[in-house]
C-alpha cells in the first residue's frame, strides 16, 4: 500500500508539473476560508457573552446605555480581571524558548520568525481578549480577529511541513484573509499585509496574499446578517482651495497620530510601575473605562457605532471633543493594562472625531466653500492610520474600499502622503514595531553578515537507521515531502543520505526489495554543513546540490548529525543581508 501511494504521488507531480507558486495559490485559498471562519468564531464568541452578561447583542453603546450606572462600573472590572486571569495562563502554557524564540505575534512571525506560532498560547490571548471586548473593554477586535486567522495558517502550514519561507508566506496570506474578514476591504488586506508585515510588494508573494484576501471576503459574505462595520454616506466632490484644507487635516493627523502612539507607551509604563498581579492591572483598565461611561457610554467597545453616527448625523462640537477625551483616555486605560486587543480601530475612530472636529471648524470660518464635516472625518480616518501605522497606501486603500467613492481619491491621497511625512519626521512611534525594525534594518544587516549555520539549523525530522526497510523508508518519505533520508548510527553518527529517486526506481521497476536496507541505499558522499560554517561558505555548497536542505554535522572529527538547514532559510538570510540583489 505505501509504495502504491508513493509512486502514486511521484506520478501525479510528474503529471501535473505544480510548481512552488501553483501549490502556494492552493494553499492561499485554503487558508483564505480557514481565516474568514476563524473571524466568525470570534464574532460569534462576542456575541454569545454580550447575551451572557446583558441578555442582549449588538452595539455595545446601546448595552452600555440599557444597564445601570453601577453595572456600567463593574462589568468592565470583572471582564478585565477575567482577561487577566486568562493572559495568566497564556504565560503559563508558553513553551521553552531553547535557542530559538517562538513569536506569538503574527507580525513577528512573517517578518522576523519562521512563522511558528504557539498554538496554547494564542488561544489563551484570543480568550482573553474575548472577555475584555465582550464587557465593554474600549479595545478593537481585529486584532485578535486576525491573529487567530494567522494562527490557523500557520497550523495548515506546520500540518503539510512547509519550509519556514513558504509557512511565513501562508502566515501572510492568514493575516490578509483576518483583516479583510474584519473591515470587508479585500485590497487594503492585501496591502496591509504586504506594505506593513512583508515590507515590499514582490508578485511571488503578492499574488497568493490577494488570492487568500478575496477568498475570505467571498467566504464572509456567505454568512447571514454580515455587513461592513462602517456604512459610509456619498462623499462630495471637492474641487478648489478646499483640498488645500485636506492637506492642512494631513499635518494634524500627522502630527497627533505619533502622540496617540505614545500615550498608550506611556500609560503601558505606568502600569506596569503598580506592583499589582496582571489580572487586578486588567480590573484596574475596565474600572477607567467602567467610570467614564457613566457620563459617556460611547467609551464602550471598538467605536463602530459612534463613528457611523458622526458620519451620518449632526454632532456638537462639545460632544465630539468630550467623546475624543473620554475615549482616549479608556483606550489609554484599557491598552495600557495590557489587555489583548487591536488599536487599529480605535485609530479610525479618533481619526473620524478629530476629522469631523475640523470639519466644522472649517465650515464655521467658511461656510459656503466647505464640504459637510462628515466628510472630514471620512479623510481623517485614513488619515489619522497612516499617520500611526506608516502605511499610507494601505490607508488609502482601506477607505476607498469603505466609500467606494472617485470623488474620495484626491483628498484622501494627499491627506494621507501628508500625515505619512509629516509622522515620520515629527515621531519615532508607529503603530507596528516591525516598521520601525525596518528603519534598523543596517545593523541588522551587519549582524547577518556574521552570521553563521547554527543560528539557521532546523530538527532533522527525516532521519532513519541503516538496518532502516524500504517500508520505513517509505513511510517517511510519504510523510514528509522531501527528495533524501539522512541515515545515521545508534551513536547519531551521519553514515549519508537515502535518495527517494532510488527507492522509487527500484519500486517502478518491480524490483525485490524485501531485504533491502537503507545501507544498500546509501550516498555516503553527501554534502554536509558545519555549526560554525559562515554564510557566504554555505551559499557556495547550496549552489553545487541540487536540494532544498543540506544536514549539518557537529564536526569533520565528531560527524554527529546536527540537524539540517534550509535553502530558503540561508537565502532569505542572505537577501536580508544584500536586499539589493
Amino acid at each position: 500500500m505505501l509504495s502504491f501511494l508513493l509512486k502514486l504521488r511521484t506520478r501525479a507531480r510528474d503529471l501535473f508539473r505544480l510548481s512552488d507558486a501553483h501549490t502556494m495559490l492552493i494553499w492561499s485559498v485554503i487558508v483564505g476560508v480557514a481565516g474568514a471562519f476563524a473571524t466568525v468564531l470570534f464574532r460569534e464568541g462576542i456575541a454569545h457573552l454580550q447575551i451572557l452578561f446583558t441578555g442582549s447583542e449588538g452595539s455595545f453603546v446601546e448595552m452600555a446605555r440599557r444597564l445601570p450606572w453601577h453595572t456600567r462600573i463593574w462589568l468592565p472590572a470583572t471582564g478585565g480581571f477575567v482577561a487577566g486571569c486568562l493572559l495568566l495562563m497564556a504565560r503559563r502554557s508558553s513553551p521553552g524558548t531553547g535557542s530559538k524564540p517562538i513569536h506569538t505575534d503574527y507580525v513577528e512571525a512573517v517578518a522576523i520568525g519562521d512563522g511558528v506560532m504557539p498554538v496554547g498560547k494564542s488561544i489563551w490571548r484570543s480568550a482573553s481578549s474575548l472577555f475584555t471586548i465582550a464587557s465593554g473593554g474600549s479595545i478593537g477586535r481585529e486584532g485578535p480577529m486576525v491573529q487567530l486567522a494567522a494562527l490557523a495558517a500557520s497550523l495548515i502550514g506546520r500540518w503539510v511541513h512547509f519550509d519556514p519561507q513558504r509557512l511565513r508566506l501562508l502566515v501572510a496570506c492568514g493575516a490578509a484573509a483576518g483583516i479583510t474578514s474584519a473591515y470587508n476591504a479585500p485590497i487594503a488586506g492585501a496591502f496591509f499585509v504586504t506594505e506593513i508585515v512583508l515590507g515590499a510588494i514582490v508578485m511571488e508573494s503578492f499574488g497568493p496574499i490577494v488570492v487568500a484576501s478575496v477568498v475570505a471576503n467571498i467566504t464572509m459574505r456567505e454568512f447571514a446578517g454580515y455587513k461592513p462595520p462602517y456604512e459610509m454616506p456619498v462623499f462630495p466632490p471637492v474641487t478648489g482651495v478646499e483640498v488645500l484644507l485636506f492637506v492642512a487635516l494631513g499635518i494634524l493627523c500627522g502630527v497627533l497620530a505619533p502622540r496617540f502612539l505614545s500615550m498608550m507607551d506611556v500609560t503601558k509604563a505606568g502600569f506596569s510601575r503598580l506592583k499589582l498581579p496582571l489580572p487586578a492591572k486588567l480590573a484596574l483598565g475596565g474600572l477607567v473605562c467602567g467610570v467614564l461611561s457613566v457620563w459617556t457610554p460611547e467609551v464602550w467597545g471598538n467605536g463602530y457605532s459612534v463613528v457611523n453616527s458622526i458620519l451620518h448625523s449632526p454632532w456638537t462640537w462639545t460632544a465630539l471633543a468630550t467623546v475624543l477625551v473620554f475615549k482616549l483616555v479608556a483606550t489609554a486605560a484599557t491598552v495600557g493594562s495590557g489587555a489583548v486587543g487591536g488599536v487599529f480601530t480605535p485609530t479610525l475612530f479618533m481619526g473620524a472625531v478629530l476629522g469631523c472636529l475640523f470639519g466644522q471648524g472649517m465650515h464655521a470660518l467658511w461656510p459656503h466653500g466647505t464640504s459637510a464635516p462628515f466628510a472630514y472625518a471620512i479623510v481623517g480616518m485614513g488619515a489619522f492610520l497612516a499617520g500611526a501605522t506608516q502605511a499610507p497606501l494601505m490607508a488609502i486603500l482601506m477607505i476607498f474600499e469603505m466609500t467606494l467613492s472617485y470623488q474620495v481619491v484626491l483628498p484622501l491621497m494627499l491627506s494621507c502622503v501628508v500625515a505619512y511625512f509629516v509622522a515620520r519626521a515629527t515621531g519615532t512611534k508607529s503603530m507596528y514595531e516591525i516598521t520601525l525594525h525596518r528603519n534598523r534594518e543596517e545593523a541588522e544587516r551587519l549582524r547577518l553578515r556574521a552570521t553563521q549555520m547554527r543560528e539557521l539549523i532546523r530538527p532533522a525530522d527525516t532521519v532513519v537507521r541503516a538496518e532502516a526497510t524500504v517500508q520505513d523508508m517509505t513511510r517517511v518519505f510519504l510523510e514528509y515531502p522531501v527528495k533524501y533520508l539522512y541515515v545515521t548510527d545508534d551513536t547519531g553518527r551521519f553514515l549519508g543520505a537515502v535518495a527517494l529517486a532510488d527507492i522509487t526506481n527500484d519500486l517502478l521497476q518491480k524490483r525485490d526489495t524485501s531485504n533491502k536496507h537503507a545501507c544498500d541505499y546509501l550516498k555516503a558522499s553527501f554534502d554536509v554543513l558545519t555549526p560554525d560554517m559562515p554564510l557566504a561558505v554555505a551559499l557556495q555548497h547550496f549552489m553545487s546540490f541540487q536540494g532544498e536542505r543540506l544536514p549539518v554535522i557537529e564536526s569533520a572529527q565528531q560527524p554527529r548529525l546536527a540537524g539540517v538547514v534550509y535553502k530558503t532559510s540561508l537565502l532569505d538570510a542572505y537577501q536580508r543581508m544584500n536586499p539589493e540583489r
